[in-house]
């Protein structure tokens, strides 16, 4: 428990450290990379490339500081969090490393202003902070390991099948190398490969979300090729699994992980996805099909055009067969074969006024997810319309922590 003096001074501190989040972020992977270089095994580097990483760390070290007495308020981020530890393999012993490093960032970047007071504070404020996710990370390793068809660590995948669904996106059928049970998920959730690619000095851990319905005897992930573009490089891994993996070789997975799942309410139910975004909202869709005939679900997909539309013959069929299943496309930029088959819903994007008119009410359940410019545009709709908070639930593909903070 941490004294009056501690939390005063670390929430005071706090907005110091937002002001210099890059610095200290950009710091703190460098020292602790020159400290145990084998972590590169555990990040994203192309994240670390962009700066993503060095962001997320920071928004989750102000937030924290920020929120230091309550940190039940963070709820929403460290469930993430620690979905995402569980996954990667993060262990208890790591914990110490990090703090120390953080601290010496913090030290190297505010100089006089990090003065032992201040830094003793934090020293406390992180060991609370790194306790509460220790806690949870053990629970979620126990829970995951009981599962039936669960286990520890990682385990190896045969790719089944390789099923090309667009331009861009391609399926990954996986079925147990040792032909074992394999442990049940939610729908929304991801599975995390551990990459290991000829030529690359450190593996490379990705999160890629899980397709199609749970229940089945493989899992499915459907990849999008990250192509370079501008400063920012090619996928590692994506590119690694549409250009070298193949039917019949062996990947490495960890159990099924996740926060991003439906609530069990009975609510209509409101898909929205963009581009590659498909992925959870399908798994989510081919669930309520096969298990959830009476609840009514909205689908809506928007894309480039349809060469960049991956599912969309599948999904078209749920709708046409399950009378409780309505399915809306809004296409950027349309072909000319797109305009003169008319097989689109809305040209452009989806805005507040076009959700308006193709659905009867804001008293639902939403779901979204897809490139983040988009998921800003459609969670402004739904807060514009008075969604409530609570119905509004999304999924992002990179360390950023919670839309409504930026």
């Amino acid at each position: 428990m941490l004294d009056k003096e501690t939390i005063q001074i670390v929430k005071s501190t706090a907005p110091i450290l937002k002001e210099h989040s890059h610095e200290i972020g950009k710091r703190f992977y460098e020292l602790l990379f020159s400290k145990v270089p084998e972590l590169h095994n555990m990040f994203n580097q192309t994240n670390q490339k962009r700066g993503i990483q060095q962001e997320a760390l920071a928004y989750t070290v102000y937030a924290a500081g920020e929120n230091i007495d309550h940190l039940e308020a963070l709820e929403p981020v460290i469930k993430r969090i620690t979905e995402k530890h569980r996954a990667i393999g993060v262990k208890p012993e790591q914990y110490p490393i990090v703090g120390e490093t953080l601290l010496a960032a913090v030290k190297d970047v505010l100089g006089d202003a990090a003065t032992e007071e201040v830094l003793g504070a934090w020293k406390k404020a992180y060991g609370e902070i790194a306790k509460a996710f220790i806690d949870i990370e053990q629970k979620l390793y126990k829970e995951t390991e009981q599962l039936p068809g669960g286990w520890e660590g990682y385990r190896n995948f045969r790719v089944d099948q390789k099923v090309k669904e667009s331009s861009l996106i391609t399926s990954f059928y996986l079925m147990p190398e040792d032909g074992q049970p394999i442990a049940s998920y939610e729908a929304g959730q991801y599975l995390t490969i551990k990459a290991e690619i000829e030529g690359e000095a450190y593996t490379h851990i990705r999160h890629y979300s899980l397709s199609d319905a749970p229940g089945k005897e493989y899992y499915r992930i459907s990849v999008k090729r990250e192509d370079a573009h501008g400063d920012a490089p090619a996928g590692i891994v994506s590119t690694y699994l549409h250009q070298q993996v193949q039917t019949g070789d062996i990947l490495k997975f960890s159990a099924p992980a996740g926060d991003f799942v439906i609530s069990s309410t009975d609510l209509p139910l409101v898909l929205i996805s963009g581009g590659v975004g498909i992925t959870p909202l399908l798994s989510m869709l081919n669930k309520a099909a096969e298990q959830q005939p009476n609840r009514q679900v909205t689908f809506i997909h928007s894309a480039k055009n349809s060469e960049f539309h991956a599912f969309k013959k599948h999904v078209a069929d749920l709708a046409e067969k399950n009378g409780n299943i309505r399915f809306f496309v809004c296409y950027e930029a349309p072909s000319s074969e797109d305009r003169s088959l008319q097989n689109f819903d809305k040209e452009g994007f989806i805005n507040l006024e076009w959700l308006q008119s193709i659905l009867p009410g804001n008293d639902a359940d939403f779901y979204f997810c897809g490139p983040i410019p988009f998921m800003k545009a459609v969670n402004g709709a739904l807060k514009q319309w008075g969604v409530p908070k609570n119905n509004i639930h999304y999924e992002v593909f990179n360390p950023v922590a919670i839309l409504e903070e930026e």
